[in-house]
């Protein structure tokens, strides 16, 4: 596979993971190209993930629907160069709870659980890949509960700031103050400060 996108995915294992060529070779044959327009959904709610996908371009928010009050609380942004997955849902094969929904035009590289599966027996630079992915997932889920638990809004927006710089630009600051956890006033406010630091 020779494409832009793939070589994007082959740095990013490399850097990621520490997979050789060799390795990195193992599973040419297992990723395919994704198209997720601006709006659609990329969804893994109320079905098991059976896939692991790479953000080659766009951005995606993972969000809770409460059925009770019908409002969107938005967990997580997830932006090139990293790997969107439910991942309980994909070790478990139980339904996810959460939707995901591109802010932008998208293209990702798909690998299927199976096909992971068979890379991890056949080589342990895909088993460290496996672990890295999970430990990456839990660090990112226990640093965001702590977060909101320990942090103002304030802090969280500069931790959100640093993470995604340009984000701004790229979402609607509805869907940043619902992961802030804050109305759109309060926010207003932040950023006016922010500002004048």
């Amino acid at each position: 596979m020779d494409t832009p996108q793939y070589a994007a995915l082959r740095q990013h294992l490399q850097t990621f993971a520490h997979l050789s060529d060799d390795e990195i070779r193992l599973g040419d044959d297992y990723w395919s190209l994704r198209t997720v327009a601006k709006r659609d959904s990329f969804n893994f709610n109320n079905s098991a993930c059976r896939h692991v996908d790479f953000v080659v371009k766009g951005i995606f928010r993972v969000y809770y629907l409460d059925p009770k009050t019908e409002q969107e609380h938005n967990l997580f942004f997830i932006a090139e160069n990293m790997f969107l997955t439910s991942l309980k849902s994909l070790l478990t094969q139980t339904t996810c709870p959460y939707s995901i929904e591109a802010l932008e035009d998208a293209e990702l590289l798909v690998i299927q659980k199976e096909h992971l599966q068979q890379l991890y027996v056949r080589s342990h630079g895909w088993e460290r890949f496996g672990r890295l992915l999970a430990e990456q997932y839990f660090i990112l889920n226990q640093t965001r509960a702590e977060s909101l638990l320990t942090k103002s809004a304030e802090e969280r927006y500069d931790e959100l700031l640093a993470a995604f710089p340009n984000l701004v630009n790229r979402v609607s600051l509805s869907h940043i103050a619902s992961y802030l956890g804050i109305k759109g006033p309060s926010l207003s406010r932040i950023r006016a400060q922010s500002v004048h630091k």
